[in-house]
This record gives C-alpha cells, sequence and structure tokens, in this order.
C-alpha cells in the first residue's frame, strides 16, 4: 500500500515538475508559433502515455485479481469434491476405520485454510455428529440417513461459499436450503 503512495506521489509531482517546464517553455517561444505547436504536441504526447500507462496499471492489477479468485474458486472446488467423495465413500461402506478417522482430522485441517467461516462452522457441526456415530465403529441406516442430513447442510453452506449467493435474499436462501434438505432426504 506505501509503495502505491509512492508512485502516486512520484506521479503527481512529475506530472507538477512537467506542466511548469512546459508552461515555460511554451512562454519562451511564444515569438515563434512554430515552437509552441511543438511544444503543445509533446505535452499532449505526454498526457496521452500517462493516461495509458495508468489504465494499463490499473487493468493488470484487475488481471491478476482475477486470476486468483479463479485459482481460489479451483483449490476450493476440487477440495470440496474430495471431502463429500470421502464422505460418501464411509456412509457407503456403513463402516468406520481408524483410517477413515485419522483422514477426516487431516480433510479438518486442510478445509480451515481455505473454507469461509459459514462452511467452517456447518463442517463442525457435522463433525459433532460424524463423531457421535463413529463411536462404535459402524453406520446404522438411521445414522446414514442422519449423516446424509448434516452433509445437505453443509453442502448448501459449499454452494454459498462456491458461487457467492449474496445476491439471494434470506427467504431464498432458506428456501434454496430446504430444496437441497428435501433432495438429500429423497436420495
Amino acid at each position: 500500500m506505501k509503495q502505491r503512495y509512492l508512485y502516486l506521489f512520484l506521479t503527481l509531482l512529475t506530472f507538477v515538475a512537467g506542466y511548469v517546464f512546459l508552461r515555460l517553455a511554451y512562454g519562451v517561444t511564444d515569438e515563434f508559433p512554430f515552437t509552441q505547436e511543438i511544444v503543445l504536441i509533446v505535452l499532449g504526447t505526454i498526457a496521452t502515455i500517462i493516461i495509458t500507462a495508468a489504465l494499463l496499471n490499473r487493468q493488470t492489477e484487475l488481471e491478476l485479481r482475477k486470476e486468483q479468485q479463479v485459482k481460489t474458486f479451483e483449490l476450493k472446488a476440487e477440495f470440496y469434491v474430495v471431502l463429500i467423495d470421502f464422505i460418501e465413500g464411509l456412509i457407503s461402506a456403513s463402516k468406520i476405520t481408524d483410517e477413515d478417522r485419522l483422514r477426516m482430522k487431516f480433510l479438518t485441517h486442510k478445509i480451515s485454510i481455505i473454507a469461509s467461516p459459514a462452511v467452517l462452522e456447518e463442517y463442525e457441526k457435522f463433525l459433532e455428529v460424524f463423531y457421535k456415530i463413529a463411536k462404535d465403529d459402524a453406520i446404522s441406516k438411521m445414522e446414514s440417513k442422519t449423516l446424509s442430513e448434516r452433509l445437505s447442510h453443509l453442502c448448501s453452506k459449499i454452494r454459498q461459499d462456491l458461487l457467492g449467493d449474496e445476491g439471494l435474499t434470506e427467504e431464498e436462501q432458506n428456501e434454496l436450503d430446504e430444496q437441497i434438505l428435501e433432495n438429500a432426504r429423497m436420495s
């Protein structure tokens, strides 16, 4: 941020110094109209260069930010798919091993790096249910349904994190959450 202000200050200083110099040069050359025109051409060229440089700098900054957002999105999406696939495998196997618990711990560390606060909050609720069910190393049909329901809540928050559903009203978001939950119940 300080570097940005330094560049802004140096640009302003250069512009003011250039303006003063060209103003003096214009005043000195008032006896020769052709020379005045050359000074005006130089002034116009300098103004065009400064404006173009500022626009290109801003455009580059926006492009870099966009690339970073795309990479972050891809990283999140890839991780969330891995997480959901792992949970799907647990529910399908109907058995939880020590290796599964260990993998869940590592996934917990990874999700803490990339997930939004809402996803982390919902993931914590999912983990509470998961570890209650995991005590006996088996997943019954009823426990499977409970896990699936918690997973649907988690998926809703993941969706918000990935797609940025900030444009939805609270009512629309609740309807969407209910639809996701209903889909989980039906499957």
